[in-house]
């Protein structure tokens, strides 16, 4: 096993998390946001206000994204299955 392997598969698993994360996490920025705008010009300052929608939101964005995620984490799966064979030879 090469230096130059590893820094790939270390790449390749990096990007495909950043892939698999990267739309939920946007989706709980934008609603945060969303909520302290509100939050900011209603004057509420209920803490409740923050997570139960932010916790639904980001709930379903993640069951919109499952099959999308699952996809990219069995490509990936099945990439260093392959791998391994390849570098036990």
């Amino acid at each position: 096993m090469t230096l130059e392997l590893i820094i790939d598969v270390l790449s390749e698993t990096f990007s495909t998390v950043l892939i698999i994360l990267l739309p939920i996490l946007g989706v709980a920025l934008v609603v945060g946001i969303a909520i302290s705008i509100f939050q900011a010009a209603t004057s509420i300052q209920e803490m409740t206000l923050t997570f139960v929608p932010k916790i639904i939101i980001t709930a379903i964005a993640i069951v919109i994204m499952l099959p999308f995620m699952a996809d990219k984490m069995i490509s990936f799966t099945l990439k260093i299955f392959n791998m391994i064979t390849t570098v036990i030879k």
